[in-house]
């Protein structure tokens, strides 16, 4: 038993939820999180904020922010120290439409802005509080894609560890777009951006945790881009391109979220509509995914999946079905097996404090 998991089951965890309250969901769930089985219990919620669909947690575990993904996108932060989230102060616009993700650097809550394919950057106050953006960097562009791709889609941001540097995922580009971010302003100065295979629309991305790569998710195309990373000069390079499900898969597809295992040896990507759970093992080389296996994601329509902090359980937010659904990784293999589930309706996201 690693010293990680040997202080989940001493003071357990707790887990927090995101759901689209316009879909029948409450808004920003509570939980804890029972050590040895990862088994998770509703400990209160709030609806204070329209379809809540990603959270943040801040390092220090007590506050909690979310995106409301609506056409006046707003952060709202909440105050986690109770059994059910309380709002701190009003959300702030983040003056964009739609967004889809956030995450904390240097003081500032970032958001990427699906509807208006941008990216924005709001100080955080003393308390935690968001305030209006300092930045709202616009992407510009499109993809062939008649429908989903007329013009840019910010679909995720990221900072890069250990620096300033900041990757966006753009779905209606076809690209990703690597930023830099002044962490005494909050500005954001546009470093480069690296083109994907027009169509293919990236959605999400995960950083290999020994650093030097990355690997795209697309959204169109069952497809992982396997990039190289360096994080000396913000250069983000492609180098590969294989498929993320077994050949012969009838289902209509469509790739969602993806995480890295903190050891370095696997990847495992949520696929809507197939609703599986891929697995994929990585080399030395860490730019040749292998698939191993799929596995059921246990509901319907997986929008996103996450790590336990141990890193021995996946946790999937299935949409549709509305439910979370979690799993015991198995550490030789990456292979995930059923552990137990939680109604959630309208399952968006699930982070951990």
């Amino acid at each position: 038993m690693t010293d990680a998991v040997r202080r989940d089951e001493e003071r357990g965890r707790r887990a927090y939820i995101g759901s689209f309250t316009s879909a029948g969901g409450r808004g920003v769930l509570a939980a804890t999180v029972d050590g040895p089985t990862g088994a998770l219990t509703v400990t209160g919620a709030s609806d204070a904020v329209a379809d809540p669909s990603f959270l943040a947690m801040d390092p220090g575990g007590d506050v909690l922010y979310a995106v409301g993904e609506t056409e006046e996108g707003v952060v709202a932060a909440f105050d986690v120290t109770g059994p059910a989230p309380r709002p701190l102060g009003a959300p702030a616009p983040v003056g964009g439409a739609h967004p889809t993700h956030l995450a904390l650097a240097h003081g500032h809550a970032l958001t990427a802005n699906y509807g208006s394919g941008s990216v924005s950057s709001l100080p955080l106050g003393p308390g935690g509080a968001p305030h209006p953006p300092v930045e709202v960097l616009r992407h510009h562009g499109s993809g062939p894609h008649p429908e989903r791709q007329a013009g840019p889609h910010a679909h995720q941001v990221v900072p890069a560890p250990g620096g300033t540097w900041v990757l966006s995922v753009d779905l209606g580009t076809d690209s990703v777009r690597v930023s830099a971010l002044d962490p005494a302003t909050g500005a954001l100065n546009a470093h480069g951006e690296t083109a994907l295979r027009p169509g293919s629309g990236p959605r999400h991305l995960a950083l290999h945790p020994a650093g030097g790569h990355a690997y795209v998710l697309a959204e169109l195309a069952p497809t992982l881009t396997v990039c190289r990373w360096e994080p000396g000069t913000g250069a983000l390079t492609t180098v590969g391109e294989p498929v993320v499900l077994p050949t012969g898969t009838a289902a209509a597809s469509y790739p969602s979220g993806i995480v890295a295992a903190p050891d370095g040896r696997f990847l495992w990507a949520a696929v809507r509509g197939d609703d599986t759970l891929v697995v994929l093992a990585l080399d030395e080389s860490r730019e040749e995914p292998r698939i191993v296996t799929t596995v059921p994601c246990g509901g319907h329509w997986p929008r996103d999946l996450a790590l336990d902090p141990a890193g021995r359980r996946l946790y999937v937010a299935n949409e549709r079905s509305g439910d979370v659904t979690w799993f015991d990784i198995d550490p030789a293999t990456g292979v995930p097996t059923p552990a137990g589930s939680l109604e959630a309706p309208a399952a968006s996201c699930v982070v951990f404090a």
